[in-house]
């Protein structure tokens, strides 16, 4: 099997905060004003840093079993556990609840019980897998971080920052939790503000994080603070090493550029922020970073409408070299996120067949050895988080 190789040199642009720490918001802070205020910030107070090189496409041919990342690698996780997914309860696609999927996908069980008309969705295992975050919305349309045990039991919500009637809490939702490594920390986009009436875009929205009992919330990225309606941060994802993180940044039709998709990754202090994937890619969604911190993978996206095929799931190294694909193009499915096992040897994905529902498959590190999970006639599964846990009885 070959793989696809994108190399380059062309730097990105990087911006952060003038000192580490500086960068941060406290939660004294957000309950006075429920996060940064709009031109708070603007970038003219944000210095470059000697920036780190993002490829521009040159296609070059690749063995599979390539050479190694330039990283230094950890030791992954011993075990492989349960696979957290959702799935839509109703044909509709306005409930959706969290599921668990053993590694051989025989096994499957539901762990989130939401209200009917309530999505939960962006499922993210703590690192001892002894709990699950996921955002969960309701018709409000206030998407709120949640977490639950293993077994679903417990389940409850993380936060608001935001008091209801704040005057920056307008439209304020936060959503897509990622647990760091040491389970100290939970990653989140948080949007808010006025919402464009053509295009759904709101004005600002920002990466976070905060503890899993709802304190100590901090702002990481202001990449909307000085351009409202640019765009939409999400799905943050950390690295082994809990010291950064990758993340999904789409711009809006007003952003710069136009309607494009990369991904971004900022340190854990809110310093070093750049770009890793070339806009041509159009990456996407959440990435997922490999056990030893050697490579990130992603899946891309096609231009024109959502859940279009075309794309396909890459990787790529920390310092935005080498990016590879794994899966074959061009492609006439969709794939959706992909999530690495825990102990580094085979990645799980959810792809759907053009017009069709997602399902989830596994593949190994190289891309081969492709294998189906599910094949569910009622929910279909997607948006994969690999994690350690164990099925409960």
């Amino acid at each position: 099997m070959t793989r696809t190789r994108l190399s380059g040199t062309t730097p990105a642009t990087a911006r952060t905060r003038p000192r580490a720490g500086a960068g941060l918001l406290l939660a004294g802070a957000l309950l006075t004003g429920c996060g940064a205020q709009p031109g708070e910030i603007p970038l003219s107070e944000i210095r470059t840093e000697s920036p780190t090189p993002t490829p521009t496409p040159a296609v070059e041919a690749v063995v599979a079993n390539g050479p190694a990342a330039a990283a230094t690698p950890t030791a992954p996780p011993a075990r492989n556990g349960l696979i957290a997914t959702r799935a839509f309860l109703d044909p509709d696609r306005l409930t959706s609840a969290i599921f668990a999927v053993t590694a051989d996908g025989k096994t499957r069980q539901q762990l989130t019980q939401p209200a009917d008309r309530t999505r939960d969705d962006r499922p993210s295992w703590s690192p001892d897998g002894t709990a699950l975050a996921f955002d969960r919305t309701g018709t409000d349309g206030s998407g709120r971080i949640w977490t639950t045990g293993a077994d679903g039991r417990n389940a409850h919500q993380v936060g608001p920052l935001c008091e209801a009637g704040a005057p920056d809490c307008l439209n304020e939702a936060e959503t897509a939790p990622a647990w760091s490594p040491d389970g100290k920390l939970i990653a989140f986009t948080r949007t808010w503000g006025q919402a464009d009436p053509t295009s759904e875009q709101t004005q600002y929205s920002d990466l976070y994080v905060i503890a899993p009992d709802g304190t100590s919330a901090q702002r990481l990225t202001f990449l909307t603070n000085d351009a409202p309606y640019s765009g939409a941060v999400t799905d943050p994802a950390w690295s082994p090493d809990g010291k950064q993180l990758v993340f999904s940044y789409r711009t809006s039709a007003t952003g710069q550029p136009a309607n494009g998709r990369s991904l971004y990754i900022v340190n854990v202090d809110g310093t070093g922020l750049r770009r890793l994937t070339p806009w041509e890619l159009r990456a996407g969604e959440r990435a997922n970073w490999s056990p030893d911190g050697s490579r990130i993978v992603f899946t891309t996206y096609p231009t024109g409408p959502d859940n279009a095929p075309g794309g396909g799931i890459y990787t790529v190294h920390p310092d935005g070299t080498a990016v590879e694909a794994l899966t074959p193009g061009p492609s006439d499915v969709t794939y959706g996120i992909a999530s690495w096992s825990p102990d580094g040897t085979a990645i799980a994905f959810d792809q759907a067949p053009a017009g069709g529902a997602p399902e989830l498959w596994t593949m190994r590190a190289d891309g081969s050895t492709v294998v189906r999970l599910t094949d569910s006639p009622g929910p279909s599964d997607s948006r994969p988080n690999w994690g350690t846990a164990q099925l409960q009885s």
